[in-house]
């Protein structure tokens, strides 16, 4: 059976989510998700729609604002499911010590896909955190200081700046945040299999 034309489908979608989201089109992002859709990243865990509303209260409408540079995802499709992983760097600006710094997170989605009547939509999707960085968007004596005496240790090394941001902010990490190489991230991609390889009546 050639899956080509749901593989091409599904990266479109994932790449729609990312360019809803940074641009703040949010009927055309709820449409990305299933309505029972959730999602987990370092701040937010829970159903789709309360992270739509969620992105919506912080979101800056001019740049610079936060930017999801989104890769060709790795499809695998069985049925009406699916199972995505997709590279995805995560690009964003803040002011640490009266210096701007730009932080960039190297992370991978994890998504369940249903297809519906409406086409491939997400039902589930999970951050797995690789690493990431801070880079002053001009060099300083302010922002060489920053990073000496800073005490970044309290976040895992996966995500750690951008761990920092959020708290900075005054916005709490959630718990049981999955990062590469772990046991935890092991187990959800295996979950993630089976449940694709699950066949129901609602398929």
């Amino acid at each position: 059976m050639d899956d080509t034309n749901d593989i091409v489908e599904i990266a479109q979608l994932i790449q729609k989510w990312g360019l809803c989201r940074d641009q703040g089109r949010w009927d055309d992002l709820k449409a990305t998700f299933t309505p029972d859709g959730t999602i987990f990243v370092t701040w937010f865990q829970g159903w789709f729609a309360d992270f739509v509303k969620a992105s919506q209260k912080m979101y800056v409408p001019t740049s610079p604002r936060v930017k999801h540079l989104i890769g060709l995802p790795v499809v695998q499709v069985k049925g009406k499911r699916a199972v995505a992983e997709t590279n995805v760097q995560i690009l964003g600006r803040f002011a640490a010590e009266g210096t701007d710094v730009d932080y960039t997170s190297y992370a991978r989605f994890l998504d369940r896909l249903v297809h519906t009547d409406d086409g491939w939509r997400i039902h589930a999707r999970v951050a797995v955190y690789e690493k990431d960085r801070l880079d002053p968007v001009v060099p300083s004596v302010a922002f060489d200081n920053f990073m000496t005496q800073t005490d970044f240790s309290k976040v895992p090394e996966p995500y750690r700046y951008l761990g920092y941001r959020l708290l900075s902010a005054g916005r709490p990490l959630q718990s049981g945040i999955i990062c590469d190489g772990t046991p935890e991230a092991d187990i959800l991609i295996q979950e993630a299999q089976r449940w694709m390889l699950q066949v129901s009546c609602a398929d």
